[in-house]
This record gives structure tokens, sequence and C-alpha cells, in this order.
């Protein structure tokens, strides 16, 4: 693998024109095809394998025609301070407005609130709902305008009006925190470095393969029906490695230079030893993602495909352009140890030359200090994640909705008002198919579940039950008096089902029980029984991959186990904001509630791919100290001496990218931005860089162990650049490992 990759990266090094223009030209093509394909929108919703997507289908086979796919919009209105909607010129004006909705080409039906008891009881408010032919996504942009449209005439007459249902869910805005998240990593980096070229070389590198990822995304979101959150997180990701991987690189590069190397040589080296720690990073987030697919849910695969394959790219291009570029900069990076002259440049050689001893950095100094106290750092360490874990006993799970929604957006208020007017479970109604096709008696068969239903707890209404034309199958509409999200609304769902199952045994009529909010609690459900699953599969598999790169039993499990560490103080601290609402007015959460339910199986897969990059990074090289005759402890110590700079830097550039995304208007995503940036600081801080530490000491020699028979067995990927070792020694002129070489 390092030879491979070695001679990969001078390759680069030499042929650097050919490199970039390959990179330019594929990012040209997937620009093109991303400003000529039609925007992603709201990616089709469906769980194979639950009843909710079970009644859904049906409904599509037993009612054609009704659009059971269709956008939805619901508009409500709210009389004047002293009015009521039945007066005569609001009602006037709802009707005008309900007219005008009508005339849409691809509007299915309207329903006018004065015909359809959708006035609230004290006449205050009143609502029409519109179906649409097509689902949001498709949904053309002179539909909705015609809908605002429709609205604002209405508050032009005096009313409040606000629409809620999908048909205007827009693209989640990210906010300006993420430009200042990018700006922080800059400034890391140049701290880093000493240099403002060899720090702009990671964030080229890593916009340019973003750019390449998400365009191309973009280009195939129609054609593989993929939303907008996916190239959002695809983004995320992309960014946060892409700096990483070739952080981890050009240091590399300026730590060979130091050592006397020609900058072809150094950058082949640096491909050759930190490329190979990148390719087994990256593998390992590749494998977290593409895990993904084991849970089922389509959405979720794409999301965690797509931000694969950003990965995949950040990865190439660490590998091949980073070495290029660093052919086209030639002296102006300068080797580890030296700034350029715009930051101080020349101190450390003027130190040198007055004779001063170097003076130890930051990590060699707190590695020492963990080594020589690891059972009081452990114990720091556990309970100290184990505190911030504690809020994760009480998560609830469950799917945004428009309740989660800025209070600045027509969804939310829209939600507001019918909660207002109609109660809060208005928001959620559930619907219930009842199939009675192998019923000898369907029209009772209906009227026995709609009966079940009224006696059961937490129902406010059920409306009549409302057969198709075969008279085989009827839908009736379930209000709760609990919001979508609660946990009364979820228990509700399940009554219903356990009665349907009474009278499916009586009549033969099998009850379904669907709609948004049914079809969320499926979805919880989902992802809850395919978590442990998901969870043997990918540290199954990310563990083997960590036998063959470390050769020991002992590093790969505490690899693992440190990360469920981190990743369960995580998830503790996003249930402390978004569900406990601690800090929420600082994070920008204007309501709590259950925690999305895709966030720790998301968290688990994307957590312990980032884990794993720095346990990589750190570990490759304390093994490659002491593969190389150091003592255990001592290679621990002089793997921070050169690793821990860099892993920190690369923690605080991926937390910062990360809480970037905290100032989306989605969510979702905002949820996920402060998960993995919190999961990051745990990981990195706390677990790769104290409690890694003290266990390797406390093992010692039993940490590198590994059955003979098993180390016969397992190929050798080199990481540690062992096939280079000999080269290295052969063409270095002076064995001072510290020298600086006289060019610059």
């Amino acid at each position: 693998m390092a030879t491979f990759l070695y001679k990969l990266g001078r390759l680069a090094f030499r042929r650097r024109h050919f490199v970039a223009l390959i990179w330019v030209a594929l990012l040209t093509l997937a620009g093109v095809g991303a400003a000529s394909a039609p925007p992603a929108g709201n990616s089709s919703f469906s769980i194979p394998g639950t009843e909710a997507q079970k009644a859904f289908d049906l409904l599509e086979q037993r009612f054609p025609g009704q659009s059971a796919d269709g956008a939805t919009a619901r508009v409500v209105f709210k009389a004047p301070a002293g009015e009521k909607m039945t007066d005569a010129g609001n009602k006037a004006t709802v009707e005008k407005t309900v007219h005008e909705l009508s005339d849409g080409s691809e509007v299915a039906s309207v329903a006018d609130p004065y015909q359809g008891d959708a006035v609230s009881k004290d006449g205050s408010i009143a609502y029409a709902s519109v179906r649409y032919d097509v689902s949001g996504m498709e949904l053309e942009e002179s539909t909705k305008d015609a809908l605002e449209d429709a609205a604002q005439q209405a508050r032009d007459a005096g009313l409040t009006v606000e629409i809620g249902g999908d048909a205007l869910q827009a693209v989640p805005e990210t906010g300006a925190t993420e430009i200042i998240g990018i700006a922080i990593a800059a400034v890391v980096l140049v701290i880093t470095f000493g240099s403002l070229i060899a720090a702009g070389l990671p964030l080229l590198t890593a916009l340019i393969g973003v750019g390449i990822g998400v365009s191309s995304i973009t280009a195939l979101a129609s054609v593989l029906d993929l939303g907008s959150t996916t190239s959002t997180l695809a983004m995320m990701i992309g960014l946060a490695v892409g700096i990483d991987y070739a952080l981890f690189i050009v240091s590399r590069y300026r730590a060979e230079l130091a050592e006397g190397r020609e900058r072809e040589e150094a950058a082949g080296r640096a491909v050759g030893t930190a490329g190979s720690a990148v390719v087994f990073a990256g593998l390992t987030v590749v494998i977290a993602l593409v895990g993904l697919a084991v849970v089922n849910i389509p959405m979720l695969t794409k999301m965690g495909v797509a931000a694969a394959g950003t990965v995949a790219i950040a990865v190439l291009i660490a590998l091949t352009m980073i070495p290029a570029l660093l052919g086209y900069v030639g002296r102006r990076v300068k080797p580890a140890g030296e700034k350029s002259k715009l930051l101080g440049g020349g101190r450390a050689a003027r130190k040198a030359e007055a004779g001063k001893p170097a003076k130890a950095n930051m990590g060699t100094r707190w590695a020492s200090f963990v080594v020589r106290r690891p059972v009081a750092v452990l114990l720091l360490g556990v309970l100290g994640l184990g505190a911030a874990a504690i809020p994760a006993t009480s998560l609830e799970l469950g799917l945004p909705d428009d309740g989660s929604q800025p209070t600045s957006t027509t969804q939310r208020r829209a939600y507001d008002l019918l909660s207002d007017g109609f109660g809060a479970g208005f928001n959620g109604p559930l619907m219930v198919v009842v199939d009675a096709k192998g019923s000898d008696a369907p029209k009772d068969a209906f009227t026995d579940v709609s009966e079940a239903i009224k006696g059961l707890d937490g129902v406010v209404a059920v409306t009549p039950p409302a057969p198709n034309k075969d008279g085989d199958t009827a839908t009736i509409t379930v209000i709760p008096d609990s919001k979508p999200s609660s946990v009364q609304t979820e228990d509700l769902v399940h009554s219903i089902r356990d009665a349907g199952g009474d009278i499916e045994a009586d009549t033969g009529a099998e009850t379904l029980v669907t709609g948004a909010t049914a079809m969320n609690i499926d979805v919880s459900q989902k992802l809850n029984d395919a978590l442990l699953p998901y969870l043997v599969l990918v540290v199954g598999l990310a563990f083997l991959l960590l036998i063959v790169v470390f050769r020991s039993i002992l590093v790969p499990l505490k690899a693992a186990l440190g990360f469920l560490l981190s990743v369960m103080a995580a998830l503790g601290a996003v249930v402390a904001v978004f569900q406990w609402g601690w800090l929420s007015g600082l994070m920008g959460v204007e309501e709590t509630g259950p925690v999305m339910s895709m966030m720790p199986i998301f968290m688990v897969g994307v957590v312990f791919g980032l884990a794993m990059d720095y346990e990589v990074f750190l570990v490759t090289r304390m093994r490659e100290a002491y593969v190389h005759g150091e003592k255990p402890n001592q290679a621990v110590v002089t793997g921070f001496k050169h690793g821990a700079r860099v892993v920190t830097a690369a923690a605080v550039i991926m937390m910062a990218v990360f809480a970037g995304f905290i100032g989306s208007s989605e969510s979702m995503i905002k949820m996920i931005g402060f998960g993995l940036a919190i999961a990051v600081f745990f990981d990195a801080f706390v677990v790769r860089m104290a409690i890694v530490p003290a266990v390797l000491a406390l093992l010692g020699k039993k940490a590198w162990w590994l059955p003979k028979w098993l180390d016969r067995a397992l190929p050798n990927v080199d990481v540690e650049g062992e096939g280079l070792r000999t080269a290295a020694d052969a063409d270095r002129s002076d064995p001072d490992e510290d020298r600086v070489p006289a060019h610059t």
C-alpha cells in the first residue's frame, strides 16, 4: 500500500499539470450537469415493510385518481379581532380565495371551509384544504406562486392568512454560520502551518472535492429522486473530511522536508505514509455511510451513498491533487518548524543558531503527563463522558413536522393557528384505511371500526367512513387530542391497530393506520429495530479493517469502545439541547420536542467513521514508532509529538464546519450539525487525546499483541511505510532527525 501510494504521490508531483487538468475538467463537467439539471426538491418518502406504507399503497390501488402522494396545502384564515370568519365580508373573501385556488392546472381539489366543517368553534379561524395531482417536488413554480398570490389577496382584504402543508416547502438555508465555520477552519490552518499558502491548499482541494460531489448530486437529483437534504449533508461531511485529509498529507510533507528530503521525494513519502492512513480512514467513513442501506429506508440509503461518494472524492483528491499543488507552490511551503516571513518566519532558525534547546511541544508534554498518570486520566475521561450521556436515557424519538419550523415561516404560523382553533392533534390527523374486500359485510365492518375508534382514549373526532366506488375499502380520519410528535399520539396509533386486530378476527376486514403522523411513528420504530444490526455490521467490518491496519486485537477493540462512549455522550448533549431545551436559545432552537428518529443511527454511522479517522491518524504514528524499536510508553509520546497538533487542528476544523450548519433553517440539518460537532469534540479531545493514550500506557506491549496464526493470515498493507524505511535510511545524509535543511 505505502509503496504504491509513494509512487502515486511522486507521479502526481511530476505530472501536476495533467492531474490538475483532470480535476478541473471533472469540476467543470459536474458544474455544467448541475446547472442544466432541474432543481432538487423533496424526495419521495417510502418506508418498505411498514403498515403505514402498506396502507398508502392500498389507497393508490383502491382510490385511483385521488393522487394519494400529491402535495397538500392548508390555507388557514384568521378573522381580525372582534370579528368572525362567518361574517359576510370575511366569508366572501374566503370563498373568492377558494375559487381562485380551484383554477390551477395541477389542483386536484379544494375543500370549502363552510361546506366541510372547517371553521373553529369560536368562529375566529377557518381553513381550506388544497390537494394537488403531483408531489411537492414536482409542483411547478407557477402553481406555488398562484397559491401565495391567493393568500396575499386575502391578506389585503384584512384577514390573517398562513399556508401549511408540503406544497410550499423550500430548500433549507444554512445561513452565514456555514461561512463562519469555513473561516475558522482557515484560521486554524494558518496557525497550524504558519503559512498562508500551506493553509490554503487543504481549503482549495476540499472546496473542489465538495464542488464535484455536490454538483454531481444536483445533476442526478431528479433522476435518482434525491432531496435537497442529501446535498446539504454531503457538503457538510465532504468539507470536513476533505480539509482533514489534505491537512494530514500537507503536514507529513512538511515533516519530510524538515528531515532534508527533496520536494518530490517528500511528496511521495507523505502520500505513502499519511496517504495510507487517509485511505483507511476514508474506508471506515465510507463503510459507515454505505452501511445505512441496512435500515432499508430509501431516503436514508441515498443520503448515505451520496455522502460516501463525496468522501471517496475527498480521498482521491488528497492523494493526487495535494502532491500536484505542492509541486506548483514549490519552496513557498516551508519545512515543519518554519514559518513564512509574513507570520514571523526565521525565529526557529535563529534559536537553533543560538544553541538554545528545542522546547517540547504541547503534544509531547500532554502525552508524558498521561503516561505518568494513566489511571486518573482514564477514570476522569470515562466518568465525564458517562455524565454527559445521562440525558440520553430519556431519549424520545420522532420526525420533525411544521411545529418544529422557525416561527418566521408561514408553515409554522399555520400550524400554530390550527392548534389554537382546532386543538393540537389537528395538525397530525390519522388516516385509517379499512380493507373489507375479504369481509361478508363491508359496511358493517366500516361502522365497527369507526365505533371502536371513538371509544379509545385520546380521540377528539372521528369522521364517517368514506368508501371507494367498489365499496370494499373505506377511509376514516381520526383527530387525536395531542400533537403529532407526542408519545400520547404514538400510543393512540398502537391502540387503533390493536383494536383493528380484534375487528379483523370478527369480520375479516383489515384495519391499517397511515398518514404523515403514523408514517413517522413507523419510521422511528424501524430505525430503532435496525440500530443494533447496523451497529454490529459497521463496527464489525471496521474492527476487521483496523486489525489489518494496526495488526493488533486490543487497539481496534479499544477504538470501538471509545467510540461508543463518545456517541452516547453526544446523544446526551443532543437530548439536553433539543429535547430538554438547555441552551436552546443559543442554538436557535425555537421548539423543543422529540429528537429526530434518524439521529441515533445517523450519528452512529458518521461519528464512527470520523472517530476512526483520528484513531488511524494518531495511533499509526504510535505504531510506526513502536515498530521502529521504541518502548510502548515512549511510542505513545512520539505519536503525540508528531500527531497531536495536527489531530487537534483537524478536530477543531471539523467541529467548525459542522457547527456552521447549526444556523440552518431546517431542524434536521441543525440537529445533525450540532450532534456531529459535539461528537467530534468528545471523541477527539476526550477519547482519542486522553482515554486512548491512557489505555495504551496501561496495556504496554500487550496493546500490540496479535496471534501468530492471525499475523500470518493477514495481508501486510504497510500503513507505517516500513517498505519505504530502508530507502529513507539510505537516502539520508545526516542522521539528526531534527535537522532543518539549508534550502527554503
